[in-house]
């Protein structure tokens, strides 16, 4: 690469790995990782950009296009209760709203039903003696005496943040402004979230969970993204860095920073963003995207060449497969499925001496036993290695060697548990976690009422290419895709998200009497907000894109249908086009239509866009057909013979390989089982079909 200007930075903090990604306007790119530092994130940021940055043999300056980061910073604090003593202020009476939640038990039949202990504790919340109707008339205004007086024993309890969730502030927020103005004037220092800013939406417990989470981390984000911002510019980075956010898109700092709740699923966001550019690249409409690296595997859905997007998800989950178990965070988020299942996820044996995998994980500190920094539990990883899927020398290219023969002892330990060799209880491993993987992706598309079989899955990830073809043929899948810079395709896909952010107003109103007026001043408030936001991340307001749906259902029912329609509706006050674009969306969902029941306008939704990033191709592999560097012993299957090991950088446009074979790259490790072939495709990906 020449040293000269026009390069792209991309970096994704995840649990186990940060990835890096430098790519130049001529589509050759750079691409590293290196262990997270959860003690100090900036300081595996700035070790995974010099790398790429001295492997390119440019200077900061040459960074002149873009730098998007994606990090893990707000799951993580959630998960493992980090954030600073953060306090809830709620209207008089509703003080035990995050313990009564939304009075729904997800599993009906077990009576020792658990949920996530909330952020706020019952200590830390408040009431304030105020209310606004559910109209938005204040009928008792803030005591802004009693509002000061409230914040300085905050401030002598030690609390940092403070979330405010007045009754009905989603359709007025003058009471919470005026409350956070006093408490603000009484201590300043103190970090406050309203519900009016961050969701402002219908239903009392999902926004009050929706709020907490956001002053929760605050204290933790702004100063994180404000020192980042700080560090690029003092190194001599041109531009300020954009943020990856839930939703697909990418916004400024000052947004992510006041909003941090936005960022809690970016990284895997980044990456169905570069599944939607992969399938647009080669002419898929549906694709499953699988993403598994060292922490968590991911699925996501992707139709009509776009992910799907959801207005509400959950977090900290207490059973993977069961809504309700976790914390609801209503605020638009590319719409995916979680489980731990990672390279760290660690195996063990369950009470009944059955073996099980994740979702604990060993992460980066100390990370799998192989690699020799601590570890002493068997890991995903560790049964990869033993199995002969990796190569303990040329891990991360050989700068990091892994330790096969303290992998082969952890595994002997487990193996005796269950009364078998090593090896069989590393194949063992391969399989539960892969069975892991496939079951979350039906769960996911038989909730969408989709059917998952026959879709060709894009792999990526660092532990995704090792377990692509095994879940493959799991979930029927017949091809799958193995992207170039596989390894760190989240990474890439903040490369080619487009600048967006996505608000969301509720006002409930019949739509046979809808005040358009006042729906118009909401889409207006949305649109001038959106604009804002895409304006500090560099996109002028000419080159914004705004699109609305709206929330609606037929009077008497609780849940809403989401369906998008065209401004103009919105603008002439079409309550016919808006019924027949929900009553359309209502039978495909539910195969009926009400046309004697009226129809209910719940929230209105826009999202703000700004222009696709371009994204040069890479560079055409090499011409030449490639032939095996190696052969080794692969343990996959116990009668597989040595199989062939070729170099990926070596192999040509249209080269075709038979499995089983391993393809070999610096991060990440392709393989292919018996029963598949591979062939190098134009863009660079591999593409592996099932023998008929």
């Amino acid at each position: 690469m020449q040293a000269q200007a026009g390069y792209a930075l991309a970096v994704d903090i995840g649990g186990t790995f940060t990835d890096v990604v430098l790519r130049g306007r001529d589509g050759r790119a750079v691409t590293d990782k290196t262990l997270t530092t959860h003690r100090n994130l900036l300081e595996g940021f700035f070790r995974a950009v010099d790398l790429a940055l001295d492997r390119a043999g440019i200077a900061p300056r040459a960074v002149d296009d873009v730098t998007v980061h994606a990090t893990t910073l707000v799951t993580n604090a959630v998960i493992e209760r980090r954030g600073p003593p953060t306090a809830l202020v709620t209207t008089r009476g509703f003080r035990d709203v995050l313990r009564i939640r939304n009075e729904h038990r997800y599993d009906m039949f077990d009576p020792q039903i658990e949920y996530p202990d909330p952020l706020v504790p019952p200590e830390l919340t408040f009431a304030l003696d105020e209310r606004v109707l559910a109209d938005g008339r204040v009928t008792k205004p803030v005591d802004a005496d009693e509002a000061a007086a409230l914040a300085r024993e905050l401030a002598a309890r030690g609390v940092q943040a403070a979330a405010l969730c007045l009754l009905n502030a989603y359709r007025n927020g003058a009471n919470e402004r005026a409350a956070r103005d006093a408490m603000l004037k009484a201590v300043p220092a103190l970090h406050i979230a309203l519900s009016c800013d961050v969701s402002p939406q219908i239903r009392e417990y999902p926004r009050a969970s929706t709020t907490v989470m956001n002053a929760y981390t605050q204290p933790l984000v702004a100063p994180y993204l404000e020192a980042l911002a700080a560090e690029l510019a003092r190194r001599g980075f041109p531009n300020r860095p954009l943020i990856m956010l839930s939703n697909g898109g990418v916004v400024g700092t000052q947004v992510a920073g006041a909003f941090p709740v936005r960022m809690i699923e970016s990284g895997p966001a980044a990456g169905a963003l570069a599944a939607t550019h992969f399938a647009e690249l080669l002419g898929l409409d549906r694709l499953l995207s699988f993403d598994m690296g060292g922490t968590t595997a991911k699925a996501c859905l992707i139709l009509d060449r776009k992910p799907l997007v959801a207005g509400e998800f959950e977090v900290d989950r207490r059973y993977r497969f069961k809504p309700g178990s976790g914390f609801p965070i209503t605020i638009p988020s590319v719409d995916m499925i979680e489980i731990g299942a990672g390279g760290g996820s660690i195996a063990r044996l369950d009470n009944l001496g059955l073996l099980k995998v994740g979702p604990r994980s060993a992460g980066s500190e100390p990370g799998p036993v192989c690699y020799g920094r601590g570890g002493t539990e068997p890991t995903v990883t560790d049964a990869d290695v033993v199995l002969g899927l990796l190569d303990a020398d040329r891990f991360l290219g050989g700068d990091m060697k892994l330790d096969r023969a303290a992998a082969e002892a952890a595994f002997a330990l487990l193996g005796a548990k269950l009364g078998v060799d090593a090896s069989a209880a590393a194949r063992g491993v391969f399989e539960v976690v892969c069975e892991n993987m496939a079951g979350a992706a039906r769960a996911h598309a038989t909730d969408r009422g989709l059917d998952w079989r026959g879709l060709p899955m894009l792999a990526f990830g660092g532990a995704g290419p090792v377990h692509a073809c095994r879940v493959a043929e799991l979930l029927d899948c017949r091809q799958v895709v193995f992207p170039p810079m596989a390894s760190v395709l989240s990474a890439f896909g903040t490369l080619v998200s487009p600048v967006r952010l996505d608000l969301v107003r509720s006002a409930l109103a019949p739509l046979g009497t809808m005040d358009w007026t006042e729906a118009r001043r909401l889409i207006g408030g949305m649109a001038e907000e959106g604009r804002g936001a895409l304006a500090e991340a560099g996109v002028p307001a000419a080159g914004a894109t705004l699109t609305l749906a709206v929330d609606c259902r037929y009077r008497g029912q609780q849940n809403e249908v989401t369906t998008e329609i065209p401004l103009s509706v919105a603008e002439a006050g079409d309550a016919v086009a808006l019924r027949a674009a929900f009553e359309t969306a209502y039978e495909a969902l539910y195969g009926i239509r009400l046309p004697d029941v009226e129809v209910e306008v719940v929230t209105w939704r826009l999202a703000a866009r700004g222009p696709l990033p371009a994204a040069p191709p890479p560079p055409v592999p090499g011409g030449a057909q490639a032939a095996p560097r190696a052969h080794r012993r692969v343990g996959v299957e116990p009668a597989l013979p040595e199989v062939p090991v070729y170099d990926r950088v070596a192999l040509a446009v249209g080269q075709r390989i038979a499995g089983p074979a391993i393809i070999e790259e610096r991060e990440t490790t392709l393989v292919i089982l018996r029963g598949w072939s591979a062939a190098v495709h134009r863009t660079g990906a591999v593409i592996a079909e099932r023998d008929a």
